[in-house]
């Protein structure tokens, strides 16, 4: 127990003793590390004071460089301020010296102008004295002579003016001439058009007499049953082996003559059996169309047409005009107007459209009432084709004025297929019947020299009398002939009237 207690009171005693030693030691440390910072402190001190006395130095040079150059420079600027004030003196002085060089002009001026205007007062004097003398001697005021003389100068003027108003546009018009035959005729020259007029009658075929009292059945039934649902008229006569169709609508008659080709070579004919094929007819008759609306429109190189417009193209295939067939001259009428179109530098595409679809209103002219022009333009219309295409369609007969150059190019390409020979159907004889009748028409008005029927019997020409008719009367005479014309002749589109009233001037040189 006494020895537990021992090694306690050891411990405890070594203890005191190692943390009296660290605590001197440390004391000793801090001691040592004070005499230290005490050291630095006093060399930063003195290390300071000599850069401060260094800075105060240099301070001092750089001070007294300043002032040495401020002083310099205002030595200078002072320098300049006298010169410039030196400069500002002489100009001063030449100033005055030219302020009274001014003054002597301007005096000398001011007498020169005292001068001139007596003078000018002395010959307006005088102008006065001579205008009163010529008034006097020609009896006549300034103001007449004025009037007098600018009438003549106006005159003169006017005769002048119409001179070159009337060569220039003969010159124009020559010229316009040409170019257009040449394109007219390059036209003509790249078409090749192998259609001549057509039929308008279907003729069915039967092979044998027989076959009509079959057609007829019993009590007539087959025949109005037939005629019933086509809505065609089935003509049976003395013709042998044959039955003609008529109706005014090609496409009816179609679907009656393939249903009646049909029957003919079923032999079984029947009021139900007739439905049957006439409902099968119809259907391909439809086909065929839209397939031949989608044909032109290929052949022409047109795209994105409606449907129904692709339809009625397709019904032209069955409509005719003086036997020509109407799709074959919108297929023409179209290359026509894109070959023109690129003569003329313009949208051959656009100018194709307008031709092909010009007479698109006769594929419903015989179900709508008015002119197939207009109701080919609202039909157009409806289905949103370009405004150029609805109107050369409208204006292709004339009905409206012109006012695209599409329009123009569909009149003339629409002119030169109708006019082609053998495009459509008439007999010479009547044809020059209708020439003569034409120039006989014109030549019974008085005062008419000569008549000439020309492109065709689309136009005539007439020379009047210039003794007899002024320019007023000849535009009443064309009125005149236009009025008999369409009271007394037949005849296809249009026929434009031209009246030429010839006034020649001739003087001779001696």
């Amino acid at each position: 127990m006494d020895t537990y207690i021992y090694a306690i009171v050891g411990v405890a005693l070594g203890f005191i003793v190692g943390f009296l030693v660290r605590k001197y030691i440390a004391e000793a440390r801090i001691a040592t590390a004070e005499n230290a910072a005490n050291k630095i402190l006093e060399e930063a001190n003195r290390e300071a004071e000599s850069r401060l006395r260094e800075a105060l130095v240099t301070a001092k040079e750089e001070i007294h460089g300043m002032r040495e150059e401020f002083e310099q420079e205002s030595k200078e600027r002072r320098s300049e301020i006298k010169r410039m004030e030196d400069r500002m003196l002489k100009k001063e002085e030449m100033l005055d010296n030219k302020n009274q060089t001014l003054e002597k002009k301007e005096e000398q001026i001011t007498k020169k102008n005292e001068k001139l205007k007596q003078k000018l007062e002395e010959a307006e004097s005088y102008a006065a004295k001579q205008s009163e003398e010529l008034e006097r001697i020609a009896r006549m005021t300034t103001d007449e002579a004025r009037d007098t003389l600018f009438d003549i100068v106006k005159k003169d003027v006017r005769q002048d003016s119409a001179v070159f108003i009337r060569e220039a546009e003969a010159r124009a018009k020559d010229e316009a001439d040409k170019k257009a035959r040449e394109i007219i005729t390059t036209a003509i020259q790249r078409c090749a058009a192998d259609h001549v007029t057509e039929t308008t009658v279907s003729v069915v075929e039967l092979p044998n007499d027989e076959m009509k009292g079959r057609i007829i059945g019993r009590e007539g039934r087959n025949i109005r049953a037939f005629e019933t649902l086509t809505g065609v008229d089935l003509i049976i006569d003395d013709t042998p082996e044959a039955v003609v169709l008529s109706s005014f609508d090609p496409v009816k008659r179609e679907v009656a003559r393939l249903s009646l080709e049909r029957l003919v070579s079923d032999g079984r004919i029947h009021p139900a059996r007739i439905e049957e094929m006439i409902e099968r007819a119809k259907n391909d008759v439809n086909n065929i169309i839209r397939e031949e609306g989608e044909q032109a429109a290929f052949e022409a190189g047109i795209h994105n047409l409606h449907p129904e417009l692709i339809k009625l193209l397709g019904r032209l295939k069955y409509r005719t005009s003086y036997g020509q067939n109407m799709l074959s001259h919108s297929l023409e009428v179209a290359h026509l107007c894109g070959l023109m179109a690129a003569e003329l530098n313009m949208n051959i595409k656009l100018a194709k459209r307008a031709g092909l679809l010009h007479d698109i209103g006769k594929a419903l002219d015989h179900e709508v009432e008015g002119t197939h022009s207009s109701i080919g333009a609202d039909v157009l219309k409806k289905y949103n084709e370009p405004k150029e295409v609805i109107h050369a369609a409208a204006s292709h007969h004339g009905d409206i004025q012109m006012i695209y150059l599409e329009d123009v190019l569909v009149q003339a390409a629409d002119a030169i297929s109708a006019a082609r020979p053998g495009a459509r159907r008439e007999s010479l004889e009547s044809y020059i019947k209708r020439l003569e009748t034409l120039e006989e028409i014109a030549t019974s008005i008085e005062g008419v020299d000569k008549s000439f029927a020309i492109q065709a019997g689309r136009e005539i020409r007439i020379m009047v009398k210039p003794e007899m008719i002024d320019d007023n009367e000849s535009a009443l005479i064309a009125r005149e002939v236009s009025k008999k014309i369409e009271e007394g002749l037949e005849y296809p589109g249009h026929i434009k009237v031209t009246v030429i009233r010839e006034t020649r001037a001739v003087e001779y040189a001696k």
